[in-house]
């Protein structure tokens, strides 16, 4: 017999409807989904007009997504989403580097730079050099380790934000560390910055008196054979917005010291002018577990 959709069975009804999925995990994944999406609709009771403006919404994020720019991921990474799954999935050794949001700006594939190339490719920024190394957690250099970079100019963008002002690969670059682990670059310090507010997300923010802005950073992607890669950032210590990221991705492990050197020498070694800014980051990465 016919049984009436109510609200004290609606979410069983639901997650009924999946017995028969045959992979285990999916299964899993749709009734918890259901299950909160209808305790979420149980306790805030919109009305029509609300859940009708909230498929509007989201069908404006997508919307708004293509291959320069992903709105839903900008909508994950404003209501903290990015970084929980980043922290759920960073559990294993906590000596490895931090993870952080991958972000919307990122690239399939940053241009081919050697060690000490500069990715700054306009100039008229404050000049800046990176020098780190990278390992693993048991202290041991990772020789030929990947270093995918970018990060946005001294103005706060992107090159995909500006492709009439700025050449396509700027303020990226994808580098191949020696054999001791160690990498150096050039570049500008890059500027804090607010996420696109020119879309739904933006309105979200509005609505909600939330500042959309960024402190100042540098995105890697490190890897290297046999372990882990790893998402993470470099944070400028001074930066503004450094104690409220619009993101939620600081974590004082990643912040660091972009100091100020003012000796004509050491300029002169990195191929820079004084005064420029220096920076030194180590990236640590946890080992694969090793099948058998």
């Amino acid at each position: 017999m016919a049984t009436d959709f109510t609200e004290d069975n609606a979410a069983d009804a639901v997650v009924d409807s999946f017995a028969d999925t045959p992979d285990p995990r999916l299964r899993t994944v749709m009734s918890s989904l259901v299950h909160h999406l209808h305790g979420f609709v149980r306790d805030v009771e919109p009305t029509l007009g609300e859940w009708e403006r909230a498929i509007e919404f989201l069908t404006a994020v997508g919307q708004k997504c293509d291959d320069k720019r992903q709105e839903f991921i900008l909508l994950s990474d404003v209501l903290g989403v990015s970084m929980l799954v980043e922290t759920i999935n960073a559990r294993g050794a906590p000596e490895a580097t931090a993870s952080t949001v991958l972000g919307p700006f990122h690239v399939v594939e940053s241009p081919r730079r050697e060690l000490g190339d500069s990715i700054d490719l306009l100039g008229g920024g404050e000049p800046c050099v990176i020098t780190g190394r990278v390992r693993s957690v048991d202290g041991t250099s990772l020789p030929g380790a990947w270093l995918d970079v970018w990060q946005a100019n001294d103005r706060g963008f992107y090159d995909v934000q500006q492709p009439d002002v700025q050449p396509e690969g700027n303020g990226r670059g994808l580098f191949t560390a020696d054999g001791d682990g160690a990498f150096w670059f050039r570049t500008v310090v890059p500027s804090y910055y607010p996420i696109p507010t020119d879309g739904p997300v933006g309105r979200l923010l509005t609505a909600t008196r939330r500042h959309p802005y960024r402190p100042a950073h540098i995105h890697f992607i490190v890897s290297a054979d046999g372990h882990i890669p790893v998402t993470t950032h470099v944070f400028v210590a001074d930066s503004p917005y450094i104690d409220g990221d619009a993101v939620f991705a600081v974590k004082r492990s990643l912040i660091r010291e972009f100091r100020e050197i003012d000796d004509e020498d050491e300029a002169t070694r990195y191929g820079v002018s004084a005064p420029f800014r220096l920076a030194t980051v180590e990236f640590v990465l946890e080992p694969r577990e090793q099948d058998g």
